[in-house]
């Protein structure tokens, strides 16, 4: 149920600004090699954590009601049985977009986010799909 590669590619020219749900400040984790290539790619990055207190140099935010501004992707690198809170937080800050990384997936966090009329991309990595389509 995903877009296709080129509206995926529209949305990605269009971004500006993504919180990452579930960025580590760890440098050796998946969700910080993509959120820094991300970065070094042009986005702004928002880190939403509450481990950390910065990450990629930005402050980290605890949850996604805490982020000032409008945010254009929601990417989440939190396990699936997590996705549902998130989708819900999400819809409440209107995000545009909300993207969960490979091996992520939920049927109920699916409906929450496009009923909220948010554009969902599961089972996808920003990083690879931004590749892609530059």
């Amino acid at each position: 149920m995903n877009p296709d590669r080129d509206e995926i590619g529209k949305i990605l020219k269009k971004a500006k600004r993504i919180a990452v749900v579930g960025l580590s400040d760890n440098p050796a984790r998946t969700s910080y090699q993509v959120s820094e290539a991300m970065q070094q790619a042009g986005y702004e990055i928002v880190p939403v954590n509450p481990n950390c207190k910065e990450t990629l140099g930005q402050k980290s935010y605890r949850s996604l009601s805490e982020i000032e501004g409008n945010v254009d992707i929601v990417n989440v690198f939190r396990r699936s049985e997590h996705l549902v809170g998130v989708a819900e937080e999400a819809s409440k800050i209107d995000a545009d977009v909300f993207w969960t990384q490979l091996g992520l997936e939920s049927e109920e966090a699916y409906r929450i986010a496009s009923e909220a009329g948010m554009t969902v991309i599961m089972d996808r990595c920003i990083k690879v799909e931004h590749a892609i389509t530059k």
